[in-house]
This record gives C-alpha cells, sequence and structure tokens, in this order.
C-alpha cells in the first residue's frame, strides 16, 4: 500500500491538531521559501504567524457573535458633523478604548435618534476587535434575565458571568420602568462592576429623572454615584442624527431619479 503524500500528511495531522491557518497557508509559503530563499526557521516562523493570525481571527469572530449585538454599526461610519458636540469632542478619546483597559463607564445621555445606540455599538465592536470580551444587551432584556437567573437559582452563576466581560453594553435605559425587584437586581450587578470593568449605558434621560425608573431616591443617587465616578458623561443632546440620514437618502434618491433620462 502506497504511503501517504507528505502533503497529505501535512493536511491530516494539522486537520487533527486544529491548526488551520498552517493547513490553509503551507504549501504557498513554501513556494515562497523556496523563492526567497529561506531558511527553515524562517518558514517554521512564517508559518506560526499564519497560525496566530488565524486563531486572532477566529478568536474575533466569536467576540462579536458572543457579544449579542443587533446589528454591526462602526465608529468609522458616523458622520462626527452631525453628531452632538459633547460627542464630536470626546469621540477620539473613546476610541482609543483606554476606558476599556481602566475600567470606566462611558455615560451617552441624549434625546432619541441622536447616535447614541450606533456609537455604543461601534464602540463594542471596535473593543471586540481588540480581544475584549463584550456584551451587549438592553436593560429590560437584562433585567428579565437576572429575573429568570433568580428564580432558576442561577443569579451567582450570572453574576460571576456578568463580572467577567471587559465590556457591557446597556442600552435603552431609561425606555421602560421596572419594579423595585428588577431596581435592586440591575442596582447590585452594576455596582459590581463599578471601578473594576467598563460600561456604557445609553439613556434618553437626564441624572435627575433616574428616580422616576427606580422609584428610590437613595438607590438612585448611590448607582449614580458609582456609574458616574471618573466616568466619561458624554451629552448626546442635539437634533436627530436619524432624522438627518434620512433627509440624506430621501436627497440622494431624487437626485437619482433627477439624473435618470
Amino acid at each position: 500500500m502506497k504511503a501517504p503524500s507528505i502533503t497529505a500528511q501535512i493536511i491530516e495531522l494539522t486537520t487533527l491538531l486544529k491548526l488551520s491557518g498552517i493547513r490553509a497557508s503551507f504549501q504557498e509559503a513554501l513556494t515562497l521559501a523556496a523563492a526567497q530563499e529561506l531558511g527553515h526557521d524562517a518558514y517554521l516562523l512564517s508559518l506560526l504567524k499564519k497560525e496566530a493570525d488565524a486563531r486572532h481571527e477566529k478568536r474575533k469572530q466569536s467576540r462579536l457573535r458572543l457579544a449579542g449585538f443587533p446589528y454591526h454599526k462602526y465608529v468609522e461610519d458616523l458622520d462626527g458633523r452631525a453628531l452632538p458636540s459633547d460627542a464630536r469632542k470626546k469621540l477620539p478619546v473613546l476610541r482609543t478604548l483606554d476606558f476599556v483597559h481602566t475600567g470606566q463607564n462611558v455615560i451617552l445621555a441624549g434625546n432619541p435618534g441622536t447616535g447614541k445606540t450606533h456609537l455604543a455599538i461601534g464602540l463594542g465592536i471596535a473593543a471586540c476587535w481588540a480581544d475584549y470580551k463584550v456584551l451587549f444587551t438592553t436593560v429590560p432584556t437584562l433585567i428579565t434575565q437576572l429575573q429568570e437567573s433568580r428564580s432558576a437559582h442561577r443569579l451567582r452563576a450570572y453574576q460571576n458571568k456578568f463580572e467577567k466581560y471587559d465590556l457591557v453594553i446597556c442600552d435603552e435605559f431609561g425606555y421602560i420602568s421596572f419594579d423595585k425587584a428588577g431596581a435592586e437586581l440591575l442596582f447590585t450587578h452594576l455596582s459590581l462592576r463599578a471601578g473594576r470593568k467598563a460600561t456604557i449605558i445609553t439613556t434618553n434621560l437626564a441624572f435627575d429623572r433616574w428616580q422616576e425608573l427606580f422609584g428610590d431616591p437613595v438607590l438612585t443617587a448611590a448607582l449614580v454615584d458609582r456609574l458616574t465616578h471618573k466616568a466619561y458623561c458624554v451629552n448626546m443632546t442635539g437634533d436627530s442624527y436619524r432624522l438627518k440620514e434620512t433627509e440624506a437618502w430621501l436627497r440622494s434618491g431624487q437626485d437619482d431619479a433627477m439624473a435618470k433620462p
């Protein structure tokens, strides 16, 4: 029986060892090494770099999938001219993701349609690409999951998982009020991250109206104090970003129609 070729054995072993980067590139790298007269060590190094790059890309895609973004929006796609002035001023600092590294919070507060969720998702995706572990959730969904975990006696496990995210994005804070039990659960879990891990909150309510959600002035004051300590508070009050995009889209459609013979 004829023995398998060296190429076949390499493919078999890299499959067995889950070295997909090497499996996909070893033949091309061999041709390049021969053309450049590279030694065995340089060839091996190039293969290891290919494997490392492939694993990093897989991990990045996994981070994106597990983060739970409702859709993909990128910071690069934001029209800075359409953002509120405070967001334009602070965006360059936020894009560095230093706030994730240092465990600082970001509060994006302003009226609906000004780009809060787009900015939050864009920063979250950038964090995934930078190999941070990210979770996107709406506040109503988070409270529901916390209540379900408590009912199933899995609250401690959920809490441990929640604390390990490098960045948690809590969207739609203020759109729906919640009961006292929900408020306490939310307070506890957000407080656990304060000063240790980063959290982005988007809200259409000013801080002085958060009591409308929690119903408890003491609890509200304590949460605001913990969330805003050394945080980036971005004033997102301004003209509707979505309305401007819609108007631009409509103008583009009209221009295209007029250009047709």
